[in-house]
């Protein structure tokens, strides 16, 4: 079969690769970073050195051994995956169990298919939500924002804002007290995993992203507007009115971590326009779904690893043919 020429030589290059957009990715959840860092101390840099180190020396492994590859750690997409898996956990884990969640992420999540560009699941929340089943009192056992004070695996534990939300959907409306300010939601020194922090620092990443042109809005927009008109809709007694609600439920938990970083991967996202939004729509739904009648206080993992299954179909939405019928 010939190729098609489209031009003579010399071709111009955008400037674009998969390192750049990792590298801008990284950057771009530095902010967030730096917050968790304040809040949890010791225990968010060792949990995330940990499962840097093992998604990298797993993909080397099957890289080099398993598929006689040549390693691609280069392209820093094996970093970016540990980092988000680190996000995505609660900073007093235990280090083996770390492990285990890296070694799925990417053996699983992403080497089993072929590696980067193959994988039809998010790697990161493919081992995350395998500890959340596997391992579930350990992954639901969050630390306080105490910083630097707090120790490692013996920082002081405590409810999550979530937590006390899924009660107050429950009908107990007297927790409604005891979710913390919308400052400190806003800002982000509360419990929870290490993106859950500080939606300021996520959304100001995610604008970042938006403005580098490495994500479009589509996605993040559409499931922010879901989420918040189901939360408008379906918004339960003791809250003071509905825009309370929905700021609560927008600034915490995983939704900015999600909608702005897990839900973007160009690998497991539609390519058009449209598909990009009935995806985001998707995912806002299943996760007030979730949220409101499921067991789970959380649904933006399983949200998004569903939504990834539809992919293939909604890839199918394209525009029309330039001069077909």
């Amino acid at each position: 079969m010939k190729n098609l020429i489209v031009a003579p030589a010399p071709h111009a290059h955008s400037g674009d690769s998969v390192r750049r957009n990792m590298l801008l990715v990284i950057a771009a959840l530095m902010p967030a970073y730096a917050v968790s860092l304040v809040a949890f101390g010791w225990g968010a840099l060792i949990t995330t050195l940990i499962s840097v180190a093992a998604c990298c020396i797993t993909e080397w492994v099957i890289a080099k051994w398993v598929l006689k590859q040549r390693p691609t750690l280069c392209d820093c997409s094996a970093i970016l995956t540990g980092l988000l898996l680190a996000f995505n956990l609660p900073s007093n884990l235990p280090w083996w169990i770390i492990v285990i969640g890296a070694v799925v992420a990417i053996g699983i999540g992403k080497m089993t298919y072929g590696g980067l560009g193959q994988n039809p699941f998010n790697p990161a929340l493919v081992g995350r939500v395998f500890l959340l089943i596997s391992f579930p009192v350990q992954m639901t056992t969050w630390p306080r924002p105490l910083g630097f004070s707090s120790s490692y695996v013996d920082a002081t534990t405590g409810a999550t804002p979530l937590a006390a939300m899924k009660q107050v959907v429950k009908g107990n409306a007297d927790l409604v007290s005891q979710l913390p300010d919308l400052k400190d939601a806003f800002f982000g020194f509360m419990g929870g995993s290490l993106g859950e922090v500080s939606a300021l620092a996520l959304i100001a990443g995610g604008i970042f992203l938006i403005a580098m042109r490495v994500i479009t809005w589509h996605i993040p927009v559409s499931i922010l507007a879901t989420i918040a008109l189901f939360a408008w809709i379906t918004t339960p007694e003791g809250f003071a009115c509905s825009h309370e609600y929905i700021l609560y439920t927008l600034l915490t938990g995983g939704i900015m971590l999600g909608a702005f970083f897990m839900a973007t991967d160009y690998v497991t996202s539609p390519m058009t326009a449209w598909g990009k939004i009935i995806f985001g729509i998707g995912i806002g739904l299943i996760v007030m779904v979730i949220r409101t009648w499921g067991a789970y206080p959380e649904g933006m993992s399983f949200a998004i690893l569903i939504m990834n299954a539809t992919v293939p179909l909604l890839n199918k939405i394209r525009p029309k043919r330039f001069g077909g019928a």
